[in-house]
């Protein structure tokens, strides 16, 4: 999976202030502004998935954990996880070390860059698009700004801003040589096995998918494909160009994918969609196997892929309990829970 925090705590895992020193230095020149198109569309997003108050002021942060961080696309607010004392710590106190960060180094995109990551850890999402809207407004439209703003985009149920972020990343990267994105936790090899423009094009395909515009997604998910350079980043990208494929009734074509995987394959992180693509692949049962004591993400990501399984093999009951089983999932950041969530939603379902 394409994502900041394989190796977060369970209470957030997966997936990813305002620093007013920073603000200080903030240039004034007018071609730094954003478009008033993209002011109105956050306007319109603070208002749609926060109870915030009447006065248009930022609650205090005793108020937070009572407002939701997003909406979920049938209506339900979405509340941020409870850390467990260690954990709201730990992620507290790199935060802090972010913000510090940034203030030290104020001409640094990837200093800023780090805390709407951190303020995304505690899954204060909200937040974190206004850090990344403001180093927008600060750097000038930056890929890495978009990429990290089109996920969280993604996580606040707004694939239409995600899509806009991500497309504006996708052609900002043409032309640039890729770079190693670190992870914001390591992983057990502490070894990163994402990169910039894998980021971009496998975020900017899942918003493609998410809105059922699965031309688009398709060619993203190509894309993603031809910038994968190890296993990892294979297994991610294929994964969804495997159900994009079959969603376009390509089968032949994703066989052909699905022929470049087994179960021989040594991955870092990325193991549970290695599983879904044998599933898909019809070579064994160890998605099922693992769904069996499955918990958090890992549930809603088995869930929703072994019930598109179903669903494009015409079994739309099982399909509609698995897609249903994966919401109940405390992760509600997981692509599962938002893809599982929008297929209901696409199909007439209710959770």
């Amino acid at each position: 999976m394409q994502c900041d925090c394989s190796a977060l705590p369970a209470e957030l895992h997966p997936h990813e202030g305002r620093n007013c020193t920073c603000r200080q230095d903030r240039p004034s020149s007018p071609t730094n502004r954003l478009p008033v198109e993209t002011t109105l569309a956050l306007a319109c997003l603070v208002l749609a998935i926060a109870a915030g108050n009447r006065d248009g002021s930022q609650p205090a942060p005793s108020e937070q954990g009572n407002e939701p961080e997003a909406t979920s696309l049938f209506g339900k607010p979405l509340f941020a996880p409870v850390l467990s004392d260690d954990a709201k710590r730990r992620l507290e106190a790199d935060l802090e070390a972010a913000r510090k960060g940034a203030a030290a180094n104020p001409t640094s995109v990837d200093a800023w860059i780090w805390v709407g990551r951190r303020l995304a850890y505690l899954g204060r999402y909200r937040e974190a698009i206004a850090s990344f809207t403001e180093g927008l407004e600060r750097f000038g439209r930056n890929a890495k700004l978009l990429r990290h703003r089109g996920h969280r985009y993604i996580t606040v149920r707004r694939f239409d801003l995600a899509v806009k972020d991500l497309a504006e990343a996708a052609k900002l990267i043409g032309g640039t040589a890729d770079e190693v994105e670190p992870d914001g936790v390591p992983n057990r090899l502490n070894t990163p096995i994402s990169s910039l423009h894998s980021n971009v094009w496998y975020h900017l395909a899942l918003a493609h998918y998410l809105t059922g515009d699965f031309d688009r997604a398709l060619e993203a998910c190509q894309r993603g494909v031809s910038v994968s350079n190890n296993a990892d980043k294979l297994v991610s990208q294929s994964y969804w160009l495997v159900l994009t494929l079959r969603r376009l009734g390509k089968i032949e074509e994703s066989n052909e994918v699905l022929a470049n995987f087994d179960d021989s394959l040594s991955l870092i992180e990325n193991e549970i969609y290695l599983k879904l693509l044998l599933h898909l692949k019809g070579s064994h049962d160890s998605a099922l196997s693992a769904l069996e004591d499955a918990k958090g993400v890992d549930l809603a990501t088995l869930c929703y892929g072994i019930g598109m399984s179903e669903l494009l093999s015409g079994n739309r009951p099982s399909a509609v309990e698995r897609f249903k089983r994966a919401m109940t999932s405390e992760s509600w950041a997981a692509f599962g829970y938002i893809a599982a969530e929008a297929e209901l939603k696409r199909l007439g379902e209710t959770p």
